[in-house]
């Protein structure tokens, strides 16, 4: 690993850290000029395939599953790193499936999971997209559903 400030080629590993997302924090300093600095490595995850109901196949995109999840907690006593944690628990349970393509079904599936426990009136607005519900009775049949489940 070169020195980013002098350019030496020569650094040593002072400490490593292993984090949940699969990714290794290894502090560094210069053989050279003695800085320190901090680089991360990350295991390359293959492509994630999502089947859209339609058929069409798209690259997963963690940033549509974070955006979905936001939509749902919006103005509700959710925090952002709440949130953030349920779509890396999602992503992290679709990649240890093994499978390189995924169907918006398991998707949306385990993103209710998750927003059932943390909150009621998110998991309804989520569901209410999720499933298409066309009138009021979807929504009554839902919420008799959820109050079951509490």
């Amino acid at each position: 690993m070169r020195c980013p400030i002098c350019a030496h080629g020569e650094t040593d590993v002072i400490d490593t850290r292993d984090s949940e997302d699969f990714r290794i924090r290894r502090r560094r300093q210069c053989a050279k000029c003695k800085r320190r600095f901090t680089t991360y490595e990350e295991i390359e995850k293959e492509e994630l395939f999502v089947i859209k109901k339609d058929g069409r196949r798209e690259k997963f995109i963690r940033q549509k599953l974070l955006s979905g999840i936001e939509k749902s907690c919006e103005k509700r006593p959710v925090s952002r790193e709440k949130i953030e944690e349920m779509a890396d628990w999602v992503e992290s349970k679709l990649r240890k499936s093994g499978k390189k393509e995924v169907s918006t079904t398991q998707i949306g599936g385990l993103v209710m999971e998750r927003l059932h426990k943390v909150d009621a009136v998110a998991y309804i607005r989520f569901a209410s997209v999720y499933r298409s519900f066309a009138d009021v009775e979807s929504f009554e049949e839902a919420l008799k559903k959820l109050k079951k489940k509490k």
